[in-house]
Parts: structure tokens; C-alpha cells; sequence
């Protein structure tokens, strides 16, 4: 590497929120194992052909079918691999796709997603681009010193300047092809990500946790931020999160109305209580010091948060989502950067990323530790978190391919925990979780380097499951559509149970409850994983199979009455309690979609 790559890189680093400092954590009682899934050198993702179109594929278990190229624009003139440019993260609201960029904004019909129509681009520079939607409104993260008021491209020269921007823009996109920026809330360190809060019980505002992993900008250009530590300065704006409040009858008025110091001591009053950084001992991670989050996943049904915090992963009461309480804290000695999180639906279980080496490095190679740069899967129990297991791609990579654990989030299979994960250069990696001691890799996707000489930053910055596809946001080529296939870890009941329920929107940091609906399919997904677990006798899953099916027939009234009872009586006498443990959930689940499924009927 060139010293101008390796100083392009350090900036990059810097421009994700991964500082050079290490850091330190409370350390957990026992040594936690090493990854669940050993590195895979027999695999067809290793060896792939390097390429920008061209790239040699691998795919097992998902199917592409449809690919977007980086609109007019939207590409360096200059670099493959500009950070300035890359896509960031992505949103959905109906059949439209929001794709965040350094550079701006794009959206796109995805109502068929085999043929995805670009709809809109805005050229607004400022990095990182991060956007969620609510509504006719549309937030935007921007962390960047060249960001501008005035979304210009110029950017901003001076060291202080009223023309800067950095925080969160509000966007009315009433009209899809005319956006307009109708606010912009400043933060002291600009906004790296942010989160919606939308309480159930608040109709009338919504709420933003902004997180800044930047540099504290001088109080000449903003009152009140300073980048003094804790003992120089009580009132810095380092060691906390930004909370916006936003209007929903007047969005332009939004303000932040809170800086929670939630890595604080409240016995103490010390607001720098957690990870100091540092190494954790020989031969450990060096963790970043936790004085910011990277990301916030909120789950307001639960009222509960995850916050990946740099050098620590915690779980928030965001019960009052303007003061939120810090519940636990947790540290890793093999996490260098905490990323981010994702819970399971019955809130129950946590995934943190670590960024390690800040998703501009090769940091899945064989000489890698499968434990760094990994997912750390987490049970919540009694409000506590306790480490189960790693998870991290087993396919190694090379030293051009920047690979680390990134965006992911849960695909929607009634009974199971499986995640969509994105991991750079590494591709795409679907995993089960649903053990959270044992993960296991059921789908894949991945493409060879972008340049076969030299490290350019490039692959998935995210990859989430919407209504029935996978979309990856690809950094430097554009955005990737799939479907999941049928196999032996997913049944095609299965598949077809998560292609069904519906969402109207999807944000990345912001999790709902999700609701399967009473359906035969849905009935059949949990009969093929009591079948699977070998937790169900062949003639009572040939008496289910039987009646899912004539629910699905049943046309008059009185077939309909019939059915009704029928399975009514088969769930009366249905008894998960005495389903062998491995089936104890799909058994659950099916005894509630059949009594469901009598009371639709009738």
C-alpha cells in the first residue's frame, strides 16, 4: 500500500467514528470461547475473480435478481472507492427505497423488485448520509466538516463558518420528486447515525437519537460545544447522546431538547464511568474509549434500546424516550469498536458488531481471529446481558478486500431467529441464531474484489430484508436486490411465511414488533420446523398438513363451521409444554396460528 493509500485510509477510518485510542471494559467473570464457526478454506466464495462488473459470484441458497448501478452522479470522477460517494444506508415506505449516500440521496420504485425504477437524486453532500423516514418526512445524518446548510457541493473551507452543517436534516418529501430540507438541527459533533424513537403512546412528536462519532466542532461556530474531558470541562459535549424532539405538526421546529449522559455514574455523578480504553490484557483487542454510540437500535414496544457504544455494548429503559436509563453495560476483550445492534423479535436476545478496523480494512482474512471483528451474541435475562457466542463469516478473504461485521437485520421467518448481515467486501452472510449459544451460516452471497492490486473501499454497507427480498446497499457499485431459495435449513413454507408479512415502512435503527398473521402458510412453517426437530409424530403432522390445507379451500359457510371445529379441537388438545424442547417454540407458535385460524374461519 502506497503512503497516499495508506493516508486516504486513515482518513476514511476517521470519517467511520474509529478512533486510534484503545479501549478498556469491565471484563466478564469467565474468558468468553472463540467463534462458533470456523474460517472455511475449502469454500466457493475464497478465490473469486476481481472485478467492478465483472467480479466473479458466488451465491448459495439466494438468487440475484436485480441489480442498480450508482446513478449519474453519484460516482467519483476520480477514485473507485471515494468515500465522498459511497452509499451508505437505506430506508423504505411502501414500494419506495431511500439509498443514503456521502454525496446525497436516492429513491427508487422497487414495487417490482426485479425492475426497480430511479426516481429521485439530490446531490447533498456531507457523509455519512445515513436516512430513516417517518411520514412524509425524511432524516439525514451528517457528520462531515464540508457539510453545508445549503446542501451545496463546494463544501466549507473555513475552520468557522455559519455555512456549516453538521447534524441531523429534516426533508418534506410529500412531493417524492422534489424533496425540500425544511430543517436542520446542529449537534456538536454532527450526527455519524441517528435513531427514531416513535413512542406508541406519543402521537403528536417523534423523537431522534443522534449519535456523533466526529471531532467537537469550536463553540465559535456552535454555542455550547466543547471537547474538554470530563474533569476540565462537566459540560462537554463528549460522553453523551444528542435527543431531538420533532414536531409532527411542526417538523421545521425541531430542537433538541436532551443530552443524556448515559455512560455515566448516576451514584457518583461521574459521567465517564464506562470503558476507558485500552487493550484488555495480552494478546486482546485494543477497544475504543466509550465516550459516543455509533449506533442505537430502539425497540419501542419492549421499551428497550441497544446501544453499540464503542467500547461498550449497553441496553437502555427508553420508557421516557427524552431521559433513557442505562440498564446494563457490557465489554469484550476481542471487540475493538462496538457498531452496532440488532435485537430478536421477542426481545430476548442482542447481536453487537465490532467495526474492527472501521470497515475500511481487510479484516477477514485466514490469519484473522474468527472472535475479532465478529458479531458477540447476548441473552436478556432479568435485564441483564449475558454473552452466548460469536458469529462471524467463515469465508476468508484477501488483503484487497476491506471486511469487517456491518448492517444486518432479522428476516421475518415465524419461530426463528435468522439475520441478513452485510460485511463489506465479505459479502453477504444469512445466519441462524435462533440457538444463540450455536449460529449457524443457512445463505450466502458474495463477490470477488473490487480491484485485484489494490485495497479500495467497496462491498455491503448494509443489507436488510423488506417485504420479501434482500436489498444490499453496495458502497461503489450500486444496490444488489435478492430472494432467499428454498433449502435445507428453510423450508419453502418458510420462505413463503416471512414473504407475506407485510410492512409498510423500514427504518434500520428501529425495530417492531412483528406480527405473523393467522395463515395456513404460517401454520405450515412451524409444522416443517416441528418436523425438522423431530419434535412432532408423522400422523399428527399428516392431521395438521391435512387441515391447514382445507382451511385454505374451504369456500361456503358450513365447510368453513367445519374446519373450524375441527382444528379448534386439534388445538384444545394441542399441549406445547409436552413438545421436546427443541420444537417447544414452533409448537407455540403453531397452537396459537390454529386456534387463529378456527376463529377466522367462523
Amino acid at each position: 500500500m502506497t503512503m497516499g493509500r495508506m493516508r486516504e485510509v486513515m482518513a476514511v477510518a476517521f470519517a467511520l467514528g474509529v478512533t486510534t485510542a484503545g479501549l478498556t471494559a469491565q471484563e466478564p467473570a469467565a474468558s468468553p470461547p472463540q467463534a462458533a464457526t470456523p474460517q472455511a478454506v475449502n469454500d466457493p466464495r475464497v478465490g473469486l475473480k476481481p472485478g467492478v462488473d465483472d467480479a466473479g459470484e458466488a451465491a448459495w441458497n439466494l438468487e440475484l435478481v436485480a441489480h442498480m448501478p450508482m446513478p449519474e452522479g453519484f460516482m467519483s470522477p476520480e477514485s473507485l472507492g471515494d468515500l465522498n460517494y459511497a452509499n451508505s444506508d437505506f430506508a423504505f415506505r411502501d414500494d419506495i427505497l431511500f439509498q443514503g449516500s456521502f454525496h446525497g440521496f436516492n429513491f427508487y420504485n422497487v414495487e417490482d423488485p426485479r425492475q426497480p425504477r430511479l426516481l429521485t437524486s439530490v446531490i447533498c453532500p456531507g457523509g455519512q448520509g445515513d436516512v430513516s423516514v417517518y411520514g412524509n418526512l425524511l432524516f439525514m445524518s451528517v457528520e462531515q466538516t464540508r457539510g453545508r446548510l445549503d446542501c451545496g457541493a463546494q463544501g466549507v473551507d473555513e475552520a468557522v463558518s455559519a455555512e456549516r452543517f453538521r447534524g441531523v436534516r429534516i426533508f418534506d418529501i410529500t412531493d417524492i420528486e422534489a424533496p425540500k430540507q425544511i430543517a436542520a438541527v446542529q449537534t456538536c459533533r454532527g450526527s455519524h447515525t441517528h435513531t427514531l424513537v416513535v413512542d406508541p403512546d406519543i402521537n403528536d412528536r417523534i423523537y431522534i437519537y443522534g449519535s456523533g462519532t466526529g471531532g467537537v466542532r469550536s463553540a465559535e461556530e456552535l454555542a455550547g460545544c466543547s471537547g474538554l474531558g470530563p474533569d476540565e470541562d462537566p459540560n462537554t459535549a463528549l460522553f453523551s447522546i444528542d435527543v431531538i424532539e420533532v414536531p409532527l405538526a411542526a417538523p421545521e421546529s425541531a430542537k433538541i431538547v436532551n443530552r443524556p449522559r448515559i455512560f455515566g455514574d448516576e451514584t457518583t455523578g461521574q459521567i465517564a464511568a464506562l470503558w476507558k480504553g485500552g487493550d484488555h490484557g495480552p494478546g486482546t483487542q485494543r477497544t475504543s474509549v466509550t465516550n459516543q454510540c455509533h449506533d442505537i437500535t430502539t425497540y419501542p414496544e419492549i421499551g428497550l434500546a441497544a446501544g453499540a457504544c464503542s467500547g461498550n455494548g449497553i441496553l437502555l429503559d427508553i420508557s421516557d424516550p427524552v431521559n433513557p436509563k442505562r440498564l446494563d453495560h457490557v465489554s469484550d476483550k476481542n471487540f475493538a469498536y462496538w457498531h452496532s445492534a440488532t435485537f430478536n423479535n421477542d426481545g430476548t436476545k442482542v447481536i453487537f458488531t465490532d467495526e474492527w478496523g472501521g470497515g475500511t480494512q481487510p479484516r477477514c482474512r485466514a490469519t484473522d481471529l474468527p472472535s475479532w471483528g465478529a458479531n458477540a451474541i447476548f441473552d436478556i435475562v432479568d435485564g441483564k446481558l449475558e454473552f452466548r457466542s460469536y458469529y462471524k463469516m467463515p469465508a476468508p478473504q484477501t488483503e484487497v478486500e476491506n471486511c469487517v461485521a456491518h448492517n444486518g437485520s432479522l428476516i421475518p421467518v415465524p419461530g426463528r431467529d435468522i439475520m441478513a448481515q452485510a460485511w463489506y467486501q465479505g459479502g453477504l452472510s444469512v445466519f441462524d441464531f435462533t440457538d444463540s449459544a450455536n449460529p449457524v451460516e443457512i445463505a450466502y452471497f458474495d463477490r470477488g474484489p473490487i480491484d485485484a492490486e489494490e485495497l479500495k473501499v467497496a462491498g455491503y454497507w448494509s443489507t436488510y430484508w423488506y417485504n420479501g427480498n434482500i436489498y444490499g446497499a453496495e458502497i461503489a457499485r450500486g444496490v444488489d436486490i435478492f430472494r432467499l431459495t428454498p433449502s435445507e435449513f428453510l423450508s419453502a413454507n418458510e420462505v413463503q411465511a416471512a414473504v407475506e408479512l407485510r410492512s409498510e415502512v423500514f427504518n434500520a435503527q428501529h425495530q417492531p414488533k412483528l406480527v405473523w398473521p393467522a395463515t395456513p402458510v404460517v401454520g405450515r412453517a412451524y409444522l416443517d420446523q416441528l418436523t425438522r426437530a423431530n419434535a412432532v409424530d408423522g400422523p399428527t403432522a399428516d392431521r395438521i398438513r391435512a387441515l391447514l390445507e382445507r382451511a385454505e379451500k374451504a369456500a361456503s359457510a358450513d365447510e368453513k363451521a367445519r374446519v373450524a371445529s375441527e382444528i379448534q379441537a386439534l388445538a384444545a388438545s394441542f399441549d406445547p409444554a409436552q413438545t421436546p424442547e427443541a420444537g417447544h417454540r414452533a409448537a407455540t407458535g403453531l397452537a396459537e396460528t390454529l386456534k387463529g385460524l378456527a376463529a377466522g374461519l367462523r
